[in-house]
């Protein structure tokens, strides 16, 4: 008897639903800090955090 895997969720289609809604500081630089995501592991510097959160923030007043 064979064993099979069950089928993984792709990892881009995870990223594309995750908000980032739980990150941590993994790294500090002299001028940069990085953060990680809890839910989907996704690595980026703290200040991309930003700009996506103020993107969000945003993209309500434009669809009205």
């Amino acid at each position: 008897m064979t064993t099979s895997q069950p089928p993984q969720t792709p990892t881009k289609t995870i990223r594309e639903k995750c908000k980032h809604p739980r990150v941590q500081i993994v790294a500090r630089e002299e001028d940069a800090e990085y953060v990680e995501c809890k839910e989907c592991g996704d690595v980026f510097e703290s200040s991309e955090f930003k700009d996506m959160e103020l993107e969000e923030a945003k993209a309500p007043e434009d669809q009205a």
